[in-house]
This record gives structure tokens, C-alpha cells and sequence, in this order.
């Protein structure tokens, strides 16, 4: 069986993060590791308590999961600090992890920056150069570019810089108003337009998180980077379109719409 190993931080509400990379890495078939960067207290309306983990213990996480079953993929989230990001990559490049996708977890739903400027210049100095692909938003995109996007041809400009920056693919997310659900790749110079399907659910907690991860999981399997996303996007669309209602805020998707067997019912 493949594995995988997703870096990043618990959603007590089990919709994104952790919680939900698990979930997705199993329902895409590989066996799921964890490395935990920080608990959150947080449901579908909010966050209300960030609890870090020490870079010393995050850096044992590391050590004690590449040492026993060393991971065919790895998908990095919420890593809020720069002592952390730095420990992730310094792990990462000791032990020659490979099939890297590094979601950049860098502005909240709502607007709000999430990584102090000290922190971002870590991640874009140390870790973002490991990456096979980034799978930033429109917001994080422009943060990486350094350009306004508002519209498609913004979108390739903004992939084709950052992926010339850090020599790595980029999978720029629609979405924010922008190609809804169509997504670019872009890579060895020339992109690649994945249409979406678009469904009407505003339960999206944790999409960023999904996607992520079923495209580490497809990587994990030994599917090619175009297929791992295209695989990737009909698992989430099928997320979504189980509309799954949960919460009173925006609820999380069913990761696991596909299961079958007698356990289920």
C-alpha cells in the first residue's frame, strides 16, 4: 500500500486540516501519516484558540514517520511560524522526500493574513523550492507573484512567475469571484486549464486542504502531475455534490461520499 504523510494543523471540527487530509488520503486509497504543526480550537464559524507545536517536537514527528515508514508523498498545510517552516525543510531535504505538494496556507477565508512577513520569507526561501507543486488561491497567489489577479490571463502571469521563481509547478485555484471552478497548472513553462464543475454548495470548509491532498495521494499511486489534479478535482466535486450539511457556519464536504461496504451502514 502507498503512503502519504500530510504536515499541517487540527481542525477540532474534523473539516479541513489534518482531519480532513486523512480522511481524503484514504478515501484516494494510500495509507495516511500525520506530523502535527499546531491544535486549533475552531468550527465551521471560526477559529477561537491556536495552540503551536515546538519546532523541536515537530522536528521528532519528522524523524519518528521517515525513520518507520518513509512516505511515497507529502503534503504540507497550516504551518504559521517560521521556526517550524524552517525544521519541515530542513527534514524534508535530510531524509530526500520526494512528490512534495505544499499548499501555502498564507490568508483565511475571511481576508486575514495568516503567516507573520519573517514567516513568509522562510517559506518562500526554504520550503516553496521543494515543492513539486503549489496550490495557491487567488489571494496567496498574488501575495507569491507580487501581481493583482482579476482575471485568466492575470491567473497564467501570476503561475508563470512563481513557478520560474521556485522551479516548481504551480496550481493556481480559481475561485474568490475568478474562474470559479477552473484551476491552472503550470509547469516547464506552458500552463493547462482544468475546468470545474461547478456546484452550488456553500458548505466549503476545507476545500483547499481536500484538494491538496488527493492530488499527494494520486502523486503517492504513481499517477503523472496532470492526472494526479484532474483526479484530484473529480474527488472533490464529488465532495461537494454529496451535500453534506453540517454546522452553522460553512460546513465541511463528505470526504468519504464513495465508501461502500457492510461497515457503512
Amino acid at each position: 500500500m502507498k503512503t502519504a504523510l500530510t504536515i499541517a494543523g487540527s481542525d477540532s471540527s474534523g473539516g479541513a486540516g489534518i482531519q480532513a487530509d486523512i480522511k481524503t488520503m484514504t478515501a484516494n486509497g494510500v495509507f495516511a501519516m500525520s506530523a502535527i504543526t499546531a491544535l486549533t480550537a475552531q468550527n465551521t464559524t471560526g477559529v477561537t484558540d491556536i495552540l503551536e507545536a515546538t519546532p523541536q517536537f515537530l522536528g521528532e514527528e519528522l524523524d519518528a514517520i521517515f525513520t518507520d515508514i518513509f512516505p511515497d508523498a507529502v503534503k504540507i498545510g497550516m504551518v504559521s511560524s517560521s521556526g517550524l517552516i524552517a525544521v519541515i525543510a530542513d527534514k524534508l531535504r535530510q531524509y530526500g522526500a520526494k512528490h512534495i505538494v505544499v499548499d501555502p496556507v498564507m490568508v483565511a477565508t475571511s481576508g486575514a493574513k495568516l503567516l507573520r512577513d519573517d514567516a513568509i520569507a522562510v517559506l518562500e526561501e526554504q520550503l516553496l523550492p521543494l515543492a513539486a507543486v503549489l496550490t495557491p488561491n487567488i489571494p496567496e497567489a498574488e501575495i507569491l507573484s507580487g501581481m493583482t489577479i482579476r482575471n485568466a490571463a492575470d491567473m497564467e502571469q501570476a503561475a508563470r512567475t512563481i513557478s520560474e521563481r521556485y522551479g516548481c509547478a504551480v496550481l493556481c485555484k480559481g475561485g474568490h469571484q475568478i474562474n470559479d471552478a477552473d484551476d491552472l497548472l503550470w509547469r516547464d513553462g506552458a500552463g493547462k486549464w482544468f475546468r470545474g464543475r461547478r456546484i452550488n454548495n456553500p458548505n466549503t470548509h476545507g476545500t483547499g486542504c481536500t484538494l491538496s491532498s488527493a492530488i499527494a495521494s494520486n502523486l503517492a499511486k504513481g499517477y503523472d502531475l496532470d492526472a494526479s489534479v484532474e483526479r484530484a478535482k473529480a474527488y472533490i466535486s464529488g465532495a461537494l455534490a454529496a451535500m453534506l450539511d453540517l454546522g452553522k457556519g460553512s460546513g465541511p464536504m463528505n470526504h468519504m461520499f464513495a465508501l461502500r461496504g457492510e461497515f457503512v451502514e
